[in-house]
């Protein structure tokens, strides 16, 4: 059977709101039909329910940050606790966006901001210049386990808490609708994927999936992962689903 040109995709992440996204130019570029619907919702803890956790904030020097989701809650609860962060407070965040995203809260310009490149792997130089502080990490109940496991191998003072959960969106509206293409960005979305769709087979379906977990995920759900990143060709999702369109379409 011949082959068709890919003309849809789905990608499991909030619409962009920045209107020069590069998933904007992918989709204009191949005249795609590009949905965005998150797989996962984010469900913030209470103050009761972290008061639970016996997390004192401010006996931490160190707030480890991977995502928005770590970095909106950690100041949500803050102010529902009405805590005033010390100034002198470190911030390690995993990649440039998420520390320059620090700016919604705090004049980042004054404070000791430490960036990684990208990975959570790739603080843990950043940790080891700082043997002596005492981190605490802002993390939902879904979470990778590579920062508490290198934590306590290196004997840091480290503590994990739950400031927001993730829980499976409800996708029953996308019961009939098909893509060429469907992103996956976390094991969670994979999750999500099966609780909202039990039965769901791939057949024709290309899968695209970010990152060593969330591919991990997909090969144990039985899913064949067509389109891999990051890798050095390809650093980003959207790099890796334009050169996977591009040879595609072109072999039609």
């Amino acid at each position: 059977m011949k082959k068709a040109k890919i003309k849809s995709i789905l990608i499991s992440q909030p619409r962009p709101e920045n209107e020069k996204s590069p998933w904007y130019d992918l989709e204009k570029k191949y005249k795609l039909k590009m949905d965005f619907r998150p797989f996962i919702q984010v469900e913030p803890v209470s103050g009761k329910e972290f008061r639970q956790q016996k997390v004192n904030i401010l006996d931490y020097t160190a707030m480890i940050l991977n995502s928005r989701n770590s970095v909106d809650n950690f100041f949500r609860m803050c102010a529902e606790l009405k805590l005033e962060i010390p100034i002198d407070m470190k911030y390690f965040c995993v990649n440039e966006s998420i520390a320059n995203y620090l700016a919604k809260y705090i004049q980042v310009r004054k404070r000791k901001i430490f960036t990684g490149k990208g990975t959570e792997i790739e603080l843990f130089p950043l940790f080891k210049n700082h043997p002596t502080e005492k981190f605490l990490f802002p993390c939902s109940d879904w979470r990778k386990q590579d920062i508490e496991k290198f934590m306590k191998k290196s004997k840091f003072q480290f503590k994990e808490a739950f400031f927001y959960k993730i829980k499976s969106a409800d996708l029953s509206d996308l019961t009939h609708v098909n893509y060429d293409i469907i992103a996956f960005f976390s094991p969670a979305d994979i999750r999500s994927l099966y609780e909202n769709f039990p039965k769901f087979k791939q057949n024709k379906t290309l899968i695209a999936g970010f990152g060593a977990t969330t591919i991990k995920a997909m090969v144990d759900a039985g899913l064949v992962v067509n389109v891999q990143a990051p890798t050095p060709v390809s650093p980003s999702m959207i790099t890796a689903v334009d050169k996977h369109i591009e040879a595609h379409n072109k072999s039609v």
